[in-house]
């Protein structure tokens, strides 16, 4: 088993793939812009509208209810079968894109956001479930590859385009600019997703697991704009709610996870524990570099996004590059050495800003979107391989729920470490200096964590059978 068949990047681009690589690559952009939206658009709807104190909260709730959908997406594809779950939360998703456009004030808006958040969740899970079920795994690592692209573009790409609809017309048209989108979506869903078997045994509905996730989520949420004790004792609730959540859901007769989830002692387990803990290393640079970069070199925006952009392109093409890599034991390696240039590069970010020096920041950039790039494919598929084909559905769309799930926590422990750092009363470039020390150094020690996950993970591939994806 030292050597797979070779995928070709032109099969998933042929005319067998094309349309299923279609979907996902939407689903993927759809997620990405709308994630973004709030930093090109609501400005100038708080403008018209007023609610400029709650205007965070479009953000939040997006989050908040797609980590809740992603949770839930496994449910309505074994309840409604493929097709019909994509198309029904595609609606619900441009029910959700309608009430935000039309919305007369800011609490219309945030209504619209929540909806989007939850349709959007549950799609872009089931875009992740359909990857094992319509693509054989010698093409999985280049579809992973295609879809870090993706939302590299839609990522930086779909601000700019949110703010110039803005701009040119109104922040109505740029929520409206989903509505073409979301139609093809649904036309290609009705022409290539098979229906798939549904479940008609019914086990009630799991609202207590949803609720407790929910909350939990939410708890993450406002530790971020918390005071340190508070955001401590958020965080903390935060903890036992969703681990509560695990602990009720094995114990379901329908459940929302794969039994192991989260469990060391299995290859799933570790490695979505590894999957989790990435994005909350990475969030320290994903949430202050840019702000960091403005404050101490006198950076302008664009300057200073274009900086950041250099992770993102790093992870694209890093992603892109070792999507050839046929031997598993290469791949074992990858996923480890994932997380070692992760927590590398944060040092050289922070050593960077320490001493003015761009290529050591720049070369810090690069690490960690290698360090994403290079582990995440192969992160996902060996988690696909080792969970049982009873099982995969749940895994597969646990995976993008837990990522969402590794930004929000990240982003909440970022800010508790800055604010308990005394960054955001630094106005002197040396003491904001001294402030983020800890920042960087709390982040490498999520990155390490997330190293030691990825060797349970890998030791563990190695004995554990694998399942079987799409035909050939």
């Amino acid at each position: 088993m030292s050597d797979l068949v070779e995928g070709r990047w032109a099969e998933i681009f042929g005319p067998r793939y094309i349309a299923v690589t279609t979907i996902l690559a939407l689903g993927v952009t759809l997620f990405a812009f709308n994630a973004f939206l709030s930093s090109a658009a609501l400005p100038s709807a708080v403008h018209e509208l007023g609610g400029i104190e709650i205007i965070s909260w479009a953000t939040t709730l997006y989050l908040v209810f797609a980590i809740v959908g992603g949770a839930a997406a496994s449910l309505f594809k074994r309840r409604l079968g493929s097709r019909y779950s994509l198309i029904g939360l595609a609606v619900i998703f441009l029910i959700g894109t309608i009430i935000a456009a039309i919305a007369a004030d800011m609490n219309q808006v945030l209504v619209g956001r929540a909806i989007q958040g939850f349709g959007e969740g549950v799609v872009a899970a089931l875009c992740f479930a359909l990857i094992p079920e319509l693509f054989p795994s010698r093409l999985v690592p280049k579809v992973f590859g295609m879809q870090a692209v993706v939302w590299a573009v839609a990522a930086f790409g779909g601000p700019a385009g949110a703010g110039a609809l803005t701009e040119l017309i109104s922040w109505r048209a740029a929520f409206l600019i989903n509505v073409p989108f979301v139609l093809i979506f649904i036309t290609m869903v009705l022409l290539v997703v098979p229906r798939g078997e549904k479940n008609t045994e019914a086990h009630g509905f799991p609202g207590l697991r949803l609720l407790t996730i929910g909350a939990g989520t939410m708890m993450v949420a406002l530790a971020a704009v918390a005071t340190p004790v508070q955001a401590v004792l958020l965080l903390g609730c935060a903890a036992l709610l969703l681990a509560a959540a695990v602990w009720l859901d094995r114990r379901s007769a329908e459940r929302l996870m794969p039994p192991d989830a989260f469990s060391l002692g299995s290859a799933v387990g570790s490695g979505l524990w590894a999957y989790l803990l990435m994005p909350v290393a990475g969030a320290a640079t994903a949430v202050y570099l840019i702000m960091l970069l403005q404050q101490l070199w006198d950076y302008g925006p664009t300057q200073a996004a274009i900086t950041g952009a250099v992770m993102a392109v790093a992870w694209s093409l890093s992603s892109v590059t070792v999507a050839n890599v046929r031997q598993r034991a290469t791949r074992r390696i990858l996923i480890r050495t994932g997380p070692l240039l992760l927590a590398l590069g944060l040092i050289l970010v922070l050593l960077g800003l320490q001493w003015t020096q761009l290529p050591v920041l720049l070369a810090g950039q690069v690490a960690i979107g290698m360090g994403f790039g290079i582990s995440n494919g192969y992160m996902m598929l060996t988690i696909m391989e080792a969970s049982t084909s009873a099982e995969r559905d749940r895994t597969s769309a646990l995976l993008p729920t837990t990522q969402s799930a590794g930004n929000a926590l990240g982003a909440a422990l970022a800010g508790v470490a800055a604010n308990a750092a005394g960054y955001p009363l630094a106005v002197a470039k040396a003491d904001v200096l001294v402030s983020i020390v800890p920042l960087f150094i709390m982040a490498a020690i999520f990155a390490l964590l997330s190293f030691l996950a990825a060797l349970r993970l890998a030791q563990l591939a190695k004995v554990t059978p694998l399942s079987t994806f799409a035909e050939e």
